[in-house]
């Protein structure tokens, strides 16, 4: 995503609130000191991005209420994975690392409905006009865009050089990302969520409205018949290669700016044992994606800060945006059935990752299907 102009990121208009806001004035939601014409004066106590809880929530009071405990506004899925690989010991020099380098993926009302987010160098979107729904192509993807982006929009190409068509969501008619992620799951749902797969799956292929008859008595494909259905993750027969992230390492510049620093990433395909099996996520194989983490992630912060790096796995249960309705799977039996190269095997994991075979106990296919 190109940078803004200095100009361009507070650039406002005469009609820049719109009609609902325009009476709240700058004051109500940004503070300073009003009824002078001394700059310095009339900026004191500016709140760049507002509290939503002081400001927003006096109209919009149910959806702040649900969005202090979303993912978005918490980054529980951050704590989740640190806590299970970390302990107590090791957890104030980890909290002063993701204070530095993770907690601008934080996301508050107006870093999507008013600016891009702070990960992105922020700016207005609009002239300070409220956008309902937000522009996915510089909220949604100004987050998500090294993966999800790339992905959806078909950008990446395999090892070979052989382009990866856009999902087929996104390819011809280009479906936004709220048309299936809806208000309730960017706001958060009520209830407290641990991860991004806490829950049931929201959104899911087959909910009212989609492919709700997949595996029904009016469905000629004989492949989603029930067994198909029970065991394997509908990623696994659909969904085309996608990123891998091997080797974040973060720190901080002789100046004091935060960086990090990852080894080149890779896309391909692979199929796996389902690590978060539960009712609502019955199946024996998914799809799996390494992601951006080792064992010495944080150490310029100190060592051994992930004493419990085996706890979790490296290659975990994904739902990549790479969506086909035919793929090399879906040729026949056999492009799945007895093809080792499609799986996670204790070999591959050697030759990727040879230190994190026990991580990923869990999730190895010991034995080709």
């Amino acid at each position: 995503m190109p940078p803004l102009e200095a100009w361009e990121k507070v650039f406002l208009d005469d009609q820049a609130l719109g009609e609902a806001h325009a009476g709240l004035g700058c004051i109500a939601c940004h503070g300073g000191v009003g009824g002078t014409t001394d700059k310095e004066e009339a900026h004191q106590g500016i709140v760049r991005d507002p509290d939503p809880a002081q400001t927003c929530a006096s109209c919009h009071e149910s959806v702040v209420e649900t969005h202090q405990d979303s993912l978005h506004a918490t980054l529980a899925g951050y704590y989740t994975v640190l806590r299970a690989r970390s302990d107590e010991e090791h957890w104030p020099q980890l909290m002063t690392a993701f204070d530095n380098h993770c907690d601008d993926c934080h996301a508050s009302c107006g870093q999507c409905h008013v600016s891009r987010p702070t990960i992105n160098g922020g700016g207005l979107l609009a002239k300070h006009e409220f956008k309902v729904p937000p522009p996915m192509n510089l909220t949604c993807t100004g987050c998500h865009g090294s993966r999800v982006n790339d992905e959806y929009k078909g950008k990446n190409q395999t090892a070979d050089g052989q382009p990866i068509p856009a999902d087929v969501h996104f390819n011809p008619g280009g479906m936004a990302c709220f048309v299936c992620h809806s208000g309730d799951q960017m706001h958060g749902a009520p209830g407290v969520f641990n991860h991004r797969y806490d829950g049931p799956p929201d959104p899911s292929c087959t909910q009212a409205g989609c492919h709700e008859n997949i595996g029904g008595p009016d469905d000629s494909i004989v492949y989603h018949s029930k067994p198909h259905m029970e065991k394997v993750q509908c990623q696994v027969c659909h969904a085309a290669p996608y990123k891998h992230c091997y080797n974040c390492h973060v720190q901080l510049s002789e100046e004091g700016v935060p960086y990090f620093k990852s080894d080149p990433s890779e896309i391909y395909f692979i199929i796996g044992k389902n690590p978060i099996q539960s009712p609502e996520r019955p199946w024996e194989y998914v799809v799996l994606r390494h992601v951006p983490v080792a064992r010495d992630s944080f150490a310029y912060y100190g060592e051994n800060l992930l004493p419990n790096f085996d706890a979790r796995e490296t290659w975990t249960y994904a739902t990549p945006h790479t969506i086909q309705r035919r793929t090399p799977q879906t040729e026949s039996c056999n492009a799945c059935h007895g093809n080792a190269s499609l799986f996670l095997t204790e070999d591959f994991v050697r030759q990727k990752a040879p230190d994190e075979v026990e991580a990923n106990r869990k999730v190895i296919v010991t034995k080709i299907p």
